[in-house]
């Protein structure tokens, strides 16, 4: 071997070497924060024919694959919500419901209402003993917290409209995961753990959830009942969940249990196609969701608020920063206290909430000496007219895209799971307000306009968004959370806006969260920005600081100027993001 040779071999193998660090260095450092800014990098992935980003991988890669057969965003959406039905139970569903906004190829835009809504049964004083007081929990856990479910009606609806593989086809991988077995990973694992005495509690039968030898890692969880109910849904659509031998199944359960939904109440359900709201910020158009979506209108109004200050200028997550998103956070959720309900019983003040009068008004007395206390904030004067979810999102090669929220309300709904069809029931019931000013699951009140009815919808915190910029997609998003859903999209929509960061490090970055009521502001116990000289300096301008969990787990998808999707997945759990 002459001296060439040997330097040549020698080169070669430095710059392999160099490689696989520069790898190995990239791939450590995508689970970490950038120190130099403060920024999570997250879970970052690039497409160019499609992309999908949901709470877990199966039902990412189940989506992404029905693109590759062809199918659009549509139909990728239908078999991604069946598929996180199976794979993430906490949160995906048939039990529950949703609100998702989508955007078509041609630039059309609209938004699917799938909430859940009370039985025909339900009354205002349900959860309240003779005194008038409420009853701990009746509304949180067990068959009378439960809503008349929506999802499959909004699936099916999503897919009579726009779908363009057959029906069966995009069932069927949800089917095949629940017969075959999901290996259960370390997160899933612990939850299943911790909800053991209540999966036990509420229900008559033993589930597939139950393990009394405790569930572990790489543990196999095969799902026969639920992919029985799907099959139904398969092979019947909607009136396969809606009537038949599933909704006969649901009854049962209602009475052995003392529910209250009946066949009427699922034969009557049908899911809404509804206006989207839209607003201006920094010149982009915000696409969100309208009533009985509380979140839609709150983040219109945070940003309308929002708009006159340089935020990129105060700095992230600095101490102006976030007084200034608390400031903006509890007089939006005063509103949602007073004014929120479902449009569709009750006149929700839309126009009026958001005339920029009315916006200039709420902010009148703010200022960044201090705090200005929740009680010293009450709901605007109107003028006259002039944390269980799962978020996922979906964009296609030829740029239909749907931003979709999806929802049991709390980890694992009532915890009351279907004898013989697998599937836990929600519990939404407790989003209505079951007694005025009275905190719910999450510590939010409401008022009249919100207390039940039936066949009322309750009001949601879900807050699906796209956003556009000279009429393309920018970017789509969401998240889980319930009452910190619409404040982590509001940060989330900042950081791509105003901080100019990419859809991992968006999502992935340090949150914070205040609603008007606890007067707390709520701030990840991992976030490096509330460090204790923060803390004491927004402590001396009246600020209570509350340190907690990790707060939402969102997702998105971003277009790049040369047409690429760049998907962002949360690290707070096993979220992930497919393209191909």
């Amino acid at each position: 071997m002459n001296l060439y040779t040997q330097k040549s071999k020698i080169f070669f193998v430095l710059i392999f070497f160099c490689f696989d660090i520069i790898i190995l260095t990239k791939n450590i450092y995508a689970q970490n924060i950038d120190k130099s800014t403060d920024k999570r990098i997250g879970k970052l992935a690039y497409g160019k024919k499609g992309m999908v980003v949901s709470a877990h991988p199966e039902a990412s890669k189940i989506g992404i694959e029905i693109l590759k057969l062809g199918g659009n965003a549509f139909d990728a959406t239908v078999a991604t919500e069946f598929a996180l039905a199976v794979c993430f139970p906490i949160a995906g569903n048939l039990g529950g419901g949703g609100l998702l906004v989508f955007r078509e190829k041609n630039g059309q835009i609209g938004t699917l209402d799938y909430r859940e809504k009370a039985p025909a049964l339900a009354h205002k004083n349900m959860y309240l003993n003779e005194k008038g007081e409420i009853i701990p929990k009746k509304s949180e856990d067990g068959i009378l917290a439960v809503g008349v479910p929506g999802t499959v009606a909004g699936m099916y609806a999503l897919h009579q409209q726009f779908g363009k593989l057959d029906w069966k086809k995009i069932v069927q991988p949800a089917i095949d995961l629940a017969k075959n077995g999901l290996v259960v990973t370390e997160k899933e694992a612990n939850k299943f753990n911790e909800n053991q005495k209540d999966f036990k509690k509420f229900n008559t039968h033993i589930s597939r959830f139950i393990n009394d030898k405790k569930w572990k890692k790489g543990d196999i969880l095969t799902q026969p009942e639920l992919a029985f109910t799907l099959e139904k849904i398969r092979d019947n659509g909607k009136k396969g969940f809606y009537e038949g031998e599933i909704a006969a199944l649901i009854v049962e359960e209602m009475k052995k249990q003392k529910g209250i939904i009946t066949l009427d109440d699922l034969k009557n359900y049908n899911a809404t196609f509804r206006r989207p709201l839209l607003s201006k910020y920094r010149g982009k158009t915000i696409i969100t969701m309208p009533p009985p979506s509380a979140g839609g209108l709150l983040i219109t109004q945070m940003l309308q608020m929002l708009q006159p200050f340089d935020i990129k200028k105060l700095g992230f997550q600095s101490e102006k920063h976030i007084q200034l998103l608390t400031e903006v956070e509890r007089r939006a959720y005063a509103d949602r206290a007073k004014y929120l309900g479902d449009n569709d019983f009750y006149p929700v003040p839309i126009d009026q909430l958001l005339q920029p009068k009315y916006i200039q008004e709420r902010m009148k007395n703010f200022t960044f000496d201090k705090a200005t206390p929740s009680k010293e904030i009450k709901e605007g004067k109107l003028l006259p007219i002039s944390e269980e979810t799962t978020h996922y999102c979906v964009i296609d090669e030829e740029g239909n895209a749907i931003s979709a929220t999806t929802t049991l309300n709390g980890a694992y709904g009532s915890k009351v799971v279907v004898g013989g069809a697998g599937f836990f029931l929600n519990n939404e019931m407790d989003d209505f307000s079951a007694k005025p000013n009275t905190p719910n699951l999450y510590g939010l009140i409401g008022s009249e306009t919100n207390a039940i009815m039936p066949n009322k919808k309750m009001v949601s915190s879900m807050t699906p968004v796209i956003v556009e910029e000279k009429g393309k997609i920018l970017f789509l998003v969401g998240t889980p959370g319930g009452s910190t859903i619409t404040t982590s999209v509001l940060q989330t929509v900042i950081n791509v806006i105003d901080f100019e960061m990419n859809m991992a490090e968006a999502v992935a970055s340090p949150r914070f969260h205040h609603q008007y009521l606890p007067d707390e502001i709520q701030y990840e116990e991992t976030n490096p920005n509330f460090t204790e000289k923060m803390i004491k300096n927004l402590e001396k301008k009246g600020y209570f600081c509350k340190k907690r969990t990790p707060i939402g787990r969102v997702q998105g998808i971003k277009i790049l100027p040369d047409g690429r999707y760049e998907g962002g997945a949360d690290t707070r759990g096993d979220d992930t993001a497919h393209g191909f």
